[in-house]
Parts: structure tokens; sequence; C-alpha cells
């Protein structure tokens, strides 16, 4: 069987701030370490039939990125439900709200 890894590593300020993120990860392109603003990372705890979330971003990472990757990530989730179960209503729905969310961002500028 085949095994992959993906790490992470993240220095903390000494309030435990986020100051830099970089990970790395056995089929990325590049080698070693690559640094990172935030990430996002969701588990499936089966047991309880809930999700695990974490997190984290730099404390020198702009509000509108922070806000852009939000969006991002629903984007791409809308993507891997539409892909693993079909389902195209909620993917739309999904990307329906990405579209008013950017919208939204653009009226801020």
């Amino acid at each position: 069987m085949k095994r992959s890894e993906i790490n992470f590593s993240i220095e903390l300020d000494k309030d435990n701030v986020p100051e830099k993120i970089y990970w790395n990860a056995d089929e990325k392109e590049d080698v070693g370490f690559t640094e990172t603003k935030s990430v996002s990372i969701s588990l499936w705890d089966d047991s309880n039939k809930n999700t695990l979330r974490m997190d984290l971003w730099t404390k020198d990472m702009p509000a509108d990125e922070m806000k852009r990757f939000s969006i991002d990530c629903i984007g791409g989730l809308a993507q891997s439900l539409l892909s693993a179960t079909g389902d195209e209503y909620m993917s739309n729905e999904m990307n329906n709200l990405c579209d008013t969310l950017v919208k939204y961002l653009e009226k801020q500028r």
C-alpha cells in the first residue's frame, strides 16, 4: 500500500500566535517546506459524526486576503462535493454564495 504524508510546521510568538506557517507533502512538486500565510484543515470524526477543524493564519495576513481565502475554501468544497456525490444543487448553492461574497468584497474596495 502506498503512503503519503502532509506536514505542517508553525512558528509561534510568545502569545502562541502564528508568525510563520510552513507545509510540505510527499506529492508536492517543490522539495522541502514552503511558507504560507494560512491553512484550514477539516477532519471528519466518524465516531461522533461531526467535523474537527483547525484554522491558522499568520498575524501579518491581511484581512482582505483572509476573506478571499475563506471564499476560495467554500468554492473548493463545492467542487469536492460535486465530484464526490454528484449533488449539483448543493454545489451550485455553495458557488452562488461564493459569487455573492465576491461581489460584497468588491463593494468594500
